[in-house]
């Protein structure tokens, strides 16, 4: 089941790497603007995540019970509430551009390097805009597609939509292959267009193929559940959609922290995320197939059974982080050379590669541990879990080191970084409680 999964999210990752690296070949301006926006981009994908992590819950427990109409109706509240938030991403992206981008802005930079900066982001965003409603869309589809098994399907899509987005990227920022050559807004309609094809493969292969998708049987006769399920649904969506958004504006805050000490650090920061969120994809796609995996016995209601693959699944992934990150570390002094910037960006760059790839193994384990919780329905454990760790913990010793004292970005990024190890102790102790073994979906309708 999971290496579909980290196979999906892996070429999605390769593709933002790719738009990432032709943009670095262009200029170090284009690349933070496109980079600053992308931090927004991120919040609402992170965000349209936690909108189908309620109902994925039910629906991960509903196919594990074989009630393809409680599939149906968590199918319905997911994709609401995702163009929902479509909507309201793109009212802010359009009006607040000027605000957002001028946060990540350090007034330690040049006059020119923040205009030049801020022209490229407003452009960048003002394209990127358009990318979130068929997101969302290929976010509803996808996730449900996933707890039905058909883990191939996002992942076909991905590979497709990676094939569109090389070509329009080397074509639209270049100006190859008959295209005009248009820099960051080439890289930003290249991705609008591969997201609009990402998500209709996924649409249209689910209509052809009800025999395997049951859930969308009817699906669009109406839009109504039942109200029962539907509130319960929103009290354990609710917990989770604002941990996810808090989450993710928790890490863009952090981000702006770094910020504070330069744009290089921007441009540092934007090219250890790429490679490390390429590496990443397998740890946090297991957490994924755990919340699958597990709900599914959870809802068939074999408990020891659900506990013990648990057990299995918290200690694959972090031998799986061990392997990936110690495959990372020769590439850390590599990857920065594919871009066109200073050697002191390139070298900063390396180290938060390096720190990063030490503290795979505890990001594994406490995502394994936020899928666990989440898997038995304690969304308010897991709210508190990842919301509150990041926002009383991490976020305010960012805030302190970077506007209270002189620290360099280098210890700064590291004592932040493996704050983690907190994380890891409160994450065992609740995942050995046993609180998150239940099943929540008998008698639901």
């Amino acid at each position: 089941m999971v290496v579909p999964m980290i196979m999906q999210m892996l070429v999605t990752n390769f593709v933002s790497m790719l738009d990432n690296i032709m943009l670095g070949q262009v200029g170090t301006d284009q690349m933070s603007g496109a980079s600053i926006v992308n931090q927004y981009i991120f919040i609402f994908n992170i965000s349209t995540f936690g909108a189908v992590s309620g109902p994925s819950i039910f629906g991960a427990q509903f196919f594990g019970k074989g009630d393809s109409k409680g599939q149906m109706y968590t199918f319905r509240f997911r994709l609401f509430v995702c163009l929902i938030l479509a909507v309201i991403g793109a009212l802010l992206f359009q009006f607040l551009d000027d605000e957002l981008i001028t946060l990540y802005l350090s007034k330690d930079d040049s006059a020119e390097q923040i205009a030049a900066t801020l022209s490229y982001g407003k452009t960048y965003m003002s394209i990127m805009v358009l990318s979130l409603i068929p997101s969302a869309i290929r976010q509803a589809y996808a996730s449900i597609v996933s707890e039905c098994g058909q883990t191939r399907v996002p992942m076909t899509a991905s590979v497709i939509a990676v094939a569109v987005n090389l070509v329009l990227d080397y074509g639209l920022i270049f100006g190859k292959l008959g295209m005009p050559e248009l820099g960051v807004k080439g890289a930003a309609i290249a991705t609008v267009i591969a997201k609009v094809v990402e998500a209709g493969v996924i649409v249209v292969w689910v209509h052809a193929h009800t025999s395997r998708c049951r859930f969308i049987i009817g699906a669009y006769r109406g839009f109504g559940i039942p109200a029962a399920l539907a509130l319960t649904i929103t009290k354990k969506s609710i917990p989770l959609l604002l941990n996810e958004f808090l989450w993710a504006a928790g890490m863009s805050l952090i981000a702006q922290c770094y910020s504070v000490r330069g744009l290089d650090v921007v441009a540092a920061r934007n090219i250890a995320t790429t490679i490390t969120n390429l590496f990443s994809t397998v740890y946090v796609q297991l957490g994924v197939c755990v919340s699958i995996i597990v709900g599914a016995k959870l809802g068939a209601n074999k408990l020891r059974d659900a506990r013990d693959t648990d057990n299995k699944l918290l200690f694959f992934s972090i031998a799986a982080a061990v392997i990936v990150g110690a495959c990372l570390l020769p590439v850390a002094e590599l990857f920065p050379l594919l871009y066109k910037t200073g050697d002191e960006v390139r070298e900063l760059a390396t180290y938060m590669i390096v720190v990063s790839a030490l503290s795979f193994p505890m990001m594994a384990y406490t995502n394994a541990c936020y899928f666990t919780l989440r898997s038995g329905g304690k969304t308010g454990i897991t709210f508190l879990f990842d919301f509150g760790f990041t926002w009383v913990i991490v976020i305010p010793a960012a805030l302190v080191l970077a506007y209270f004292t002189d620290i360099p970005i280098r210890p700064m990024f590291a004592i932040v970084t493996f704050a983690e190890i907190i994380k890891v102790v409160i994450g065992f102790f609740m995942v050995r409680s046993d609180v998150w073994v239940n099943n929540i979906v008998d008698d639901k309708i």
